[in-house]
């Protein structure tokens, strides 16, 4: 059983790529997905097709494919060590395919939905502290820097101010570009999730490390390249060297843990509601489309609150 590809020379597994082919097109124009999610899906449902082909069964025939199937597609995802977590996500790619063949009409239900996730532990980033904060957006660069790392440290900052004081996903901070920028209006026009626009306040400090880092960026960005955020050679930055970013400036900053990005965006969440912003806000702010997505943050900021008490109040018996 391979259950990592697709077999060529097979009409089935061709019938099945087309099929495939259709759903990723569907995604990527009718829902806006992001090229990393339709790669990912394209990968999942390609294992998905090989297993059902070793059953016989093939994504090309949608209508007779059955919740035993998909049953039996987990099963086997658990036998060879899975994570939880991927299990889901391959779950998930499942359920978006027969929901689109469900709106063709080629299948009457939604077997994919049918199997449920799963049970995982519900993992939240660290929020860090206001003072851990501060130290990590105050990081000092290295000594003796040459010129270039000189606007590497100041795009560093400035990329890490929008996470925390935006509140802003890495993806979105990543996909911005200068036209996206309104320094006068204290603004960024941001496409989250879906294709969804909105507008991001931008902090004081935010707007200066971003008006430091954009007279640097005249000396880096490559001719025509619209990208606020660039590298070394002059082109729009990864999310992988987002990621190291601030993974650099929490090891400068001297900070004991490796914060992510999203740590900062969770910690932008948590603070404002600590402090007494109402839910609605925090959710636009967010970007989220359900309020039960921002609801956690509120669970959270009370664990904190929690927390707190328990280690500063002379009656709390945790002492």
């Amino acid at each position: 059983m391979s259950g990592t590809g697709r077999t060529k020379g097979q009409p089935g597994t061709t019938r099945a790529e087309t099929a495939l082919e259709a759903f990723l097109a569907w995604m990527d124009v009718q829902k806006g997905a992001s090229a990393a999610t339709c790669k990912a899906y394209a990968t999942d449902l390609r294992q998905l097709a090989s297993f059902l082909e070793d059953q016989g069964q093939s994504l090309a025939s949608p209508e007779s494919v059955t919740r035993r199937h998909i049953q039996a597609f987990v099963a086997f995802l658990f036998r060879q060590g899975d994570a939880k977590s991927s299990m889901a996500r391959k779950l998930a790619a499942a359920r978006s395919f027969f929901r689109f063949q469900q709106r063709n009409g080629l299948v009457r239900e939604n077997v994919a939905a049918q199997v449920r996730n799963p049970r995982q532990e519900r993992r939240h980033p660290r929020a860090l502290n206001v003072d851990e904060v501060f130290a990590l957006l105050d990081s000092p660069g290295e000594s003796a820097q040459t010129d270039e790392q000189k606007r590497l440290h100041c795009r560093d900052l400035a990329l890490a101010e929008l996470l925390y004081g935006s509140g802003l996903r890495i993806s979105e901070a990543l996909g911005l570009n200068l036209d996206d920028v309104q320094l006068s209006s204290r603004v960024l026009r941001v496409m989250g999730k879906g294709a969804r626009e909105r507008l991001a306040p931008l902090s004081d400090t935010s707007c200066a490390r971003l008006k430091i880092w954009l007279s640097e960026r005249a000396h880096m960005a490559q001719p025509q390249e619209e990208a606020l955020f660039v590298g070394a050679r002059g082109a729009r930055l990864n999310r992988r060297e987002g990621m190291r970013i601030v993974e650099r400036l929490c090891r400068r900053a001297g900070l004991d843990f490796a914060a992510s990005p999203h740590s900062l965006r969770h910690s932008f969440a948590t603070h404002l509601l600590t402090a007494g912003a109402d839910l609605r806000s925090v959710q636009e702010l967010l970007g989220h489309r359900r309020l039960t997505t921002t609801q956690r943050y509120t669970r959270l900021s009370l664990e904190r609150l929690v927390e707190v008490y328990d280690q500063a109040h002379p009656k709390s018996g945790k002492k």
